[in-house]
């Protein structure tokens, strides 16, 4: 099953040796003017951080880099470079995770208990966000609606520094491996 499999590479990235040259954690400090290009056009640092990870080879190009379930069924093959540029941009989430995921992969980089951390934390609030949009609707109440709105767009800062942190880490990882 594809699920065990995922769950599996899940484990074996647990016994990983290498890690990042810059966690989540430091990643502002460590390169604000890339941090901020990836807050501000974060689809195209996705897009330039994945053909990079692919060393400029796009026929390796495989939607979602292998990871998700639409991968290899989106006719990456014909044309690679619209693929990935849809991809950063109707799946941005997905292509920075992928990206990450793929990278770990390669070079044996797990990822620290405080980088898991902040990223469950972005997923609770974007989860918390939908439930209290949801029980808002339900309820009808004006105050539960301004508090969903809030809460919502809290999960949306938190995501979209999350994002960007992780592509500052991918970027950073270029200068300790040398990799062009």
């Amino acid at each position: 099953m594809a699920s065990d499999a995922m769950l599996e590479k899940m484990q074996l990235r647990q016994s990983y040796r290498n890690f990042w040259h810059t966690d989540l954690t430091n990643a502002v400090a460590a390169d604000l003017p890339w941090c901020c290009l990836s807050l501000w056009c974060g689809p195209c640092v996705s897009y330039m951080l994945r053909r990079r990870a692919l060393y400029n080879d796009m026929s390796r190009y495989v939607c979602c880099a292998g990871y998700m379930p639409c991968s290899g069924k989106c006719g990456e093959s014909q044309c690679p470079e619209v693929c990935l540029a849809t991809e950063v941009f109707c799946c941005f989430g997905n292509s920075v995770a992928s990206t990450r995921f793929l990278l770990q992969d390669e070079f044996n980089i797990q990822t620290t208990q405080c980088d898991n951390c902040i990223i469950a934390f972005m997923f609770f609030l974007q989860q918390l966000a939908c439930i209290c949009s949801l029980v808002a609707c339900i309820v009808g109440n004006s105050e539960l609606s301004e508090v969903a709105n809030i809460i919502s767009c809290m999960s949306n800062l938190v995501y979209w520094t999350v994002c960007s942190c992780m592509q500052v880490t991918a970027h950073s990882l270029y200068s300790v491996f040398h990799v062009s």
